[in-house]
């Protein structure tokens, strides 16, 4: 016997909903011990002002369209008044959503994870708090894979579950084409690590950053360079990408226009595991330090490989390079290493009690955590000080050039969305007396 389909539609306009909602709801019906059937009920609200409008679609299969009718009027009344009970519920229990977004899986997920951790935190104890502006925050976090594709596809589902400010991305490459979607749709987007010029040259109001810049990094570590290594001969190696070649290139830039020329300057691919190539190329140059734009994984591959042909120059790196899966996959050779990066937001007397609480939850705040804490408190900040969480008024706020107390320690934002202070500093990678690598600020 065929299977027939009958479908149902009805509408009800519930008026004064302002949050969106979406429910669904499915029930098991059993008939005669010869069949069984499925009814679905799905309803929604969409925030069109003044009203919102609640639709029920109900489909119903079964190979006796008469008696499933019948069943199917009965419950008809039902189903409406669950779903509309489920909308009206949901609109009762205001969120503000924040998005993170970032490298969750691929290469740099141990940065995605510190990235998420900080937010987590950040979420958990403002919420402790009593939220923002008497609402709680919610969560919803997409990775993006390091991959610029992977990231655009990350914000449009951001945009797509509601959220009005993201922190994230990690990857300057990543968070470029991201902000385009997240400036098109009205949201605020906060990076901790994209530090390319670029994120914030265009004149879009809504993107900002807790970490620096390339050319400001590029500069410190020009000064250590040329001060530091005077006469010495210094190859330049980049991952070709967004972020290590424009850090590099600022690195070359600062020291070129300080009057000291490089031996060798080199790109390689991201993802690879033999740097012979460029190993060889650099011990014939007879470098004594390698300056490397890029991150982790690449660099520690690169020392590794250096050591094992023989190379014993120092390697230098900037933020890329500063967690602990550096020392991990480079091996003992990243003993001397040296690295640009922010103060140590740890030793901050403002992020003692954080520091506190994260080691309560055995996670070493490292890196990137604080900075992304530090994102969640900026929206918080701003929406305070704008008594409003829409996001132009809140990013409007955080432009004003006032002050905000964060885990970082004060920040102060410019019309482009950078910090207005310049905070790197120099580390050097060490054995700690428990035999691990760790960085330490010189």
């Amino acid at each position: 016997m065929s299977v027939e389909r009958f479908w149902l539609g009805a509408k009800a306009s519930s008026r004064g909903l302002r949050r969106h909602r979406k429910v669904v709801v499915r029930f098991a019906l059993t008939g005669s011990s010869s069949h069984r059937d499925d009814f679905l009920c799905c309803a929604w609200a969409d925030p069109f002002p003044p009203h919102l409008k609640a639709v029920m679609f109900l489909r119903y299969e079964s190979p006796d369209l008469a008696l499933m009718e019948r069943r199917l009027r009965k419950l008809w009344l039902s189903g409406l008044a669950l779903a509309a009970g489920l909308v009206l519920s949901g609109a009762a229990c205001a969120q503000v959503k924040i998005g993170m977004a970032g490298p969750i899986s691929g290469p740099n997920a141990a940065t995605g994870a510190q990235m998420k951790n900080g937010v987590d935190l950040a979420v958990e104890d403002i919420n402790a708090a009593g939220g923002v502006l008497g609402q709680k925050l919610a969560v919803i976090v997409r990775d993006d894979g390091s991959d610029p594709r992977q990231g655009v596809i990350a914000a449009n589902r951001l945009v797509a579950d509601g959220v009005k400010f993201v922190v994230g991305h990690y990857n300057s490459g990543v968070s470029i084409p991201s902000s385009e979607v997240y400036h098109e749709n009205g949201v605020v987007q906060i990076s901790p690590g994209s530090i390319n010029p670029t994120f914030t040259e265009r004149k879009l109001w809504n993107v900002f950053r807790t970490c620096g810049r390339d050319d400001q990094q590029g500069a410190v570590a020009a000064d250590h360079i040329v001060t530091k290594m005077a006469g010495k001969k210094i190859a330049i190696v980049h991952d070709k990408t967004t972020y290590g070649k424009g850090l590099a290139d600022e690195t070359k830039k600062g020291m070129n226009a300080k009057g000291m020329t490089e031996v060798l300057y080199e790109g390689v691919n991201t993802g690879e595991k033999d740097y012979a190539a460029v190993v060889s190329k650099i011990k014939q140059s007879g470098a004594d330090l390698v300056y490397f734009g890029g991150l982790y994984t690449e660099g520690g591959l690169i020392v590794r490989q250096m050591r094992d042909q023989g190379v014993q120059a120092v390697m230098m790196g900037g933020d890329g390079i500063a967690a602990a899966e550096f020392a991990s996959v480079g091996g003992p050779g990243v003993e001397g290493s040296l690295m640009t990066f922010g103060p140590d937001p740890t030793r901050r007397p403002q992020a003692a009690a954080v520091v506190k609480a994260f080691e309560a939850k055995k996670i070493n705040p490292e890196a990137y955590t604080l900075y992304s804490y530090a994102a969640v408190q900026l929206i918080k900040l701003g929406a305070e000080k704008a008594k409003s969480l829409d996001p132009r008024k809140v990013a409007e706020a955080i432009h004003s050039g006032d002050t905000f107390d964060t885990v970082l320690g004060p920040l102060s934002y410019n019309a482009k969305g950078d910090r207005k202070d310049a905070d790197y500093v120099v580390y050097i990678w060490k054995n700690a007396a428990d035999g691990k690598l760790i960085y330490e600020q010189l």
